[in-house]
């Protein structure tokens, strides 16, 4: 809604903004939904043109993500018939917004410990005092927006994806591989026409029709660069899912980017270590430095690496596997059907209890095939060693979930961009790195008695001398140095989650919604 195009409506405020001697009803004290805090008295509103400036800035919330529906915006018309009540709805409105754009409308989410927020760092009350008497609330707003870190950067992503989301597109069809070189009359054009949606490039480009040809397959490898996938411009399964996804899902991940971010707790100064699941990287930081970084590989989505804020206290070199139910039942029993020899030959070995007491049994007489998948009967142990499922070391954190980060004997894995592969625990591509960090200030130990320790070959530990906090976080939108934004696929779907919820917060209206 355009300034210039609502002369009724300044007309209506101007007799709003009028001394209240001047306006047939007399102001009065609403009894509105407010936020809790805010104080209940309306200091007298602010000019025509600053009142103007304030419904057009608060219609405009979806530049920050928020819906403008959520704020009882009241209808322009009350303003000629109800001075009164729209002064104190729109003073309403303005609370709520201001307390969202500050707190986040999304305050928690029950298994989602990283959101980590400090309310009492925002001082509300003055930002709700301020909006009371500035004269131009529409500049506090704006204030209050562009206080989370990148806000600004985050919101100018915003726009240009809400740009792209509003160009249609057909969803390519099929599930097979589409390959550079490929002549497919049906899905190549619709290959191109989604990749030129979001790449000005391709889009000027001339059209190759239906042959998937070199300029097509540049734009892909850019695509997939973006997106964090395998740039090797063949469009298979995942890239397929990716690009027929509605496009309002990366809307949404920047909506939850900037929410998030609101009355986001400083970092702790102390070291420590910040694994963001969905980006597949692990940080060792101190205050803002950045001690150490690697790649490392998540639960998939079916065994999703839960988040969490815990303590990592100590090392342990060369570690068995005692191997949780589930992956015993859906993992190992196929690969015992198959070559129970072969399995013995990797270091498993099976457990049963008889007379109260553990027994081992030799893999080789089990007939497996007679084993439910369902009701899993034994126990299994892998030995630690070199094809050991947690390489040479673990890193303990004690945690409900069982969750901790070790060594991994499948280094292949780190070559790949989508790294969710585990069974929910954090794979590690540089284990030696993160040890040598640890043990920093635990009396006796340096690298060197570490590095005699693993080449023992025998299971021992080391509690540290100075645990490290470590928070498993999701964050898919990344503000990178300079300004670059990447956003990485919602591989839980917790965005998703928190869109919905950024939906569903209860937030009272105070007036009928505007409609213009």
């Amino acid at each position: 809604m355009q300034i210039e195009r609502r002369p009724l409506l300044a007309a209506a405020l101007a007799l709003v903004a009028a001394p209240a001697s001047a306006q047939r009803a007399q102001p009065v004290n609403l009894p509105v939904a407010m936020p809790a805090n805010a104080s209940p008295g309306f200091a007298p509103l602010p000019a025509t043109d600053a009142l103007l400036r304030l419904v057009d800035r608060l219609l405009r919330l979806e530049e920050d993500g928020l819906d403008p529906r959520h704020y009882g915006i009241p209808d322009s018309t009350l303003a000629a018939s109800d001075p009164a009540g729209y002064r104190a709805a729109l003073h309403a409105a303005s609370a709520a917004a201001l307390s969202d754009l500050l707190l986040g409308r999304v305050r928690s989410l029950p298994d989602r410990p990283d959101l980590r927020r400090d309310h009492s760092a925002v001082g509300l009350q003055a930002w709700l005092t301020e909006l009371a008497t500035t004269p131009d609330p529409a500049a506090l707003i704006d204030r209050a927006a562009l206080r989370p870190q990148g806000a600004a950067t985050l919101k100018a992503e915003l726009a240009r994806q809400r740009q792209i989301a509003a160009t249609p597109f057909t969803p390519i069809p099929g599930e097979a591989t589409i390959d550079p070189g490929m002549v497919d009359p049906v899905r190549v054009p619709l290959l191109r026409a989604r990749i030129a949606v979001e790449d000005p490039v391709l889009a000027a480009a001339p059209d190759a029709g239906a042959l998937y040809d070199a300029v097509l397959e540049e734009a892909v490898r850019r695509w997939q660069a973006d997106n964090g996938l395998q740039v090797d411009g063949r469009v298979g399964r995942i890239s397929l899912g990716l690009l027929n996804r509605p496009l309002t899902a990366r809307v949404d991940q920047l909506r939850v980017a900037l929410d998030m971010r609101r009355a986001a707790a400083p970092p702790p100064a102390e070291r420590r270590v910040e694994v963001n699941v969905p980006d597949y990287r692990l940080q060792v930081m101190e205050g803002e430095r950045e001690v150490l970084s690697m790649a490392v590989i998540v639960g998939r989505p079916d065994r999703a690496t839960p988040m969490m804020a815990v303590r990592l206290t100590a090392i342990q070199f060369n570690p068995p596997w005692g191997v949780p139910e589930r992956n015993a039942r859906e993992d190992l029993l196929p690969r015992f059907r198959r070559d129970p020899q072969a399995m013995m030959e990797r270091g498993f070995r099976v457990f049963t209890i008889v007379g109260g007491e553990r027994m081992e049994i030799d893999p080789r007489t089990i007939d497996w095939s007679s084993i439910n998948g369902q009701r899993f009967p034994y126990f299994v142990r892998q030995d630690a060693g070199d094809s050991s499922a947690l390489g040479r070391l673990k890193f303990i954190m004690p945690n409900t979930e069982d969750i901790f980060l070790h060594d991994t004997p499948d280094r292949h894995l780190f070559r790949r961009p989508d790294r969710a592969f585990s069974s929910g625990c954090i794979r590690l591509a540089e284990p030696n790195a993160l040890m040598e960090v640890m043990l920093e200030g635990t009396p006796g130990w340096n690298m060197a008695r570490a590095e005699r320790a693993l080449a023992s070959r025998t299971t021992s530990g080391v509690s540290l001398g100075r645990s490290l906090p470590v928070r498993l976080h999701y964050n898919t939108v990344i503000v990178e140095a300079g300004g670059r934004v990447r956003i990485r696929p919602d591989i839980y779907r917790l965005d998703a989650a928190y869109a919905r919820a950024m939906a569903a917060a209860p937030r009272p209206l105070v007036a009928g919604l505007a409609r213009q």
